[in-house]
């Protein structure tokens, strides 16, 4: 059975090292930043309007099915210290041919995350400019689309990447926000006196509106909430007593971000009730906060955009890298996805296709759509990682514990269960991408005899 060539990757660990000085705290700050505390905002109006409210259930839910498929990923960032890829732990463990799977899933996933990015920053700053008449009659939705797309393009084609420090003070800025928010949502709900006993506990659970279809429809997309907290297992050549450290600083950045999100999601369901229509479903979240507070609407606006922004600028980028990868291993064209730009090192073909990319999926996909398009690439990974893990520490090991049964069963499990309740459209058109790519595999690999990579390249 061939395998492909991230055996040498992962090999690579009695090579020079990194230096170990991630503690675990430093693990679980930088999985919070990667995640971004504000997570749930963007996506609040496709959340609640999926789910017709249930959003603090949906979240919770996905929580759980996160913290199992951590700690697959922290078990399997073991094995292979160096790659810290699904791709890579289903092609070792499993099959060379379900790891293309999963990692032309992944591929999905990096292209689809600048395309949302772009749609939700245009559609956010064009609700701004409602506001201010004279660019509201000048400056239509369209051309904030081009205008997002085009800066992501260019910026990354020029090298432009933010800063470690940058990003840890956007997040205390976003941390700022956040207190702000439920300070002043605290103070208009207490302002606002309720006397239906079920007022607090309708958001986890309102009988007139429940379903079983609405609620994991709701969780399948909730999801998008913690995607990101795989990044930490690429860190474990830097990480303080990695066997411990990368597998409870997964879990424990789920637990954050999953209890964050809730809080987020609660206040905002009991400020704007899932009965009543939002003016834009995108940008739910932005109206419930200036009911509360008038100001909020810029200030939490502002501070969305400035997060979508800075995580479609990192995608974009991303995308591009991992075309690149995947051209110098000829997994596609070399001559094209393996060129690198020499001024500035990029690989700038890459760069300007995701770009197109962006700009035209902008004006035909809608940002519900995308999201969930982009969870059905995620799905299938987190799947693959369970599965993988479930292999190597129970199947191969000679002493059955019920402690690496459970955990990558359960993990799998409720991970395919969201999958297939994600929406028809985002199904199909998946399904389309996925055959496409097991077709060009089998092409290319002569049916999976010859070794592809979907390793993104180091910086």
């Amino acid at each position: 059975m061939a395998t492909p060539n991230i055996a040498a990757e992962a090999a690579s660990s009695s090579g020079p090292r990194l230096r170990r000085t991630l503690t675990l705290t430093d693990l679980i700050l930088y999985g919070v930043i990667v995640i971004q505390p504000v997570a749930p905002m963007s996506s609040f109006g496709v959340l609640s309007n999926r789910g017709q409210g249930h959003v603090v259930t949906a979240i919770l839910i996905a929580m759980v099915a996160m913290l199992f498929t951590g700690i697959s990923y922290g078990r399997m960032a073991r094995a292979y210290p160096s790659a810290g890829s699904a791709f890579t732990y289903v092609a070792q463990e499993i099959h060379p041919g379900l790891g293309y799977v999963t990692g032309w899933s992944m591929v999905m996933d990096y292209i689809l995350n600048p395309l949302v990015c772009t749609i939700w920053c245009a559609q956010q700053v064009y609700q701004f400019t409602t506001q201010v008449p004279v660019l509201a009659q000048h400056v239509p939705l369209f051309a904030w689309k081009i205008f997002f797309a085009v800066t992501f393009t260019l910026l990354n084609i020029r090298g432009v990447k933010t800063s470690a420090r940058l990003n840890t003070a956007l997040t205390v800025g976003m941390g700022a926000v956040i207190i702000v928010v439920f300070v002043a949502a605290i103070r208009y709900i207490l302002g606002h006196p309720h006397s239906d006993p079920s007022f607090f506990t309708r958001p986890f659970y309102d009988p007139r509106t429940f379903s079983f279809s609405g609620l994991f429809g709701c969780t399948s997309i909730a999801v998008l909430t913690y995607i990101g907290f795989d990044g930490i297992s690429t860190l474990s050549e830097e990480a303080e007593n990695p066997r411990r450290n990368i597998l409870l600083a997964t879990v424990l950045t789920c637990l954050v971000i999953g209890v964050l999100s809730a809080m987020e999601v609660y206040i905002a369901q009991l400020v704007w009730p899932a009965s009543e229509p939002f003016p834009d479903t995108d940008t739910a979240y932005v109206y419930a906060a200036a009911r509360t507070w008038a100001p909020l609407f810029g200030v939490v606006g502002l501070t969305l955009v400035i997060a979508n922004f800075g995580s479609g600028l990192g995608a974009h980028l991303g995308a591009a890298r991992l075309l690149f990868g995947m051209g110098r291993s000829n997994a596609l064209p070399k001559s094209f996805f393996g060129a690198v730009e020499p001024k500035h090192q990029i690989p700038r073909n890459n760069v300007i296709l995701i770009g197109a990319i962006a700009l035209i999926g902008s004006f035909f996909f809608s940002y519900d759509l995308g999201i969930e398009m982009l969870n059905f690439g995620a799905l299938i990974a987190f799947m693959g990682v369970n599965a993988a893990a479930f292999i190597r520490y129970f199947v191969r090991e000679p002493q059955k514990k019920l402690g690496n049964l459970a955990p990558p069963v359960l993990g799998f499990i409720i991970c395919f269960a969201l999958w297939l309740n994600l929406g028809h459209p985002a199904q199909i058109v998946g399904g389309i991408w996925m055959i496409l790519g097991i077709i060009y595999g089998i092409w290319r690999t002569n049916w999976f005899r010859m070794p592809l990579s979907f390793e993104t390249p180091a910086e």
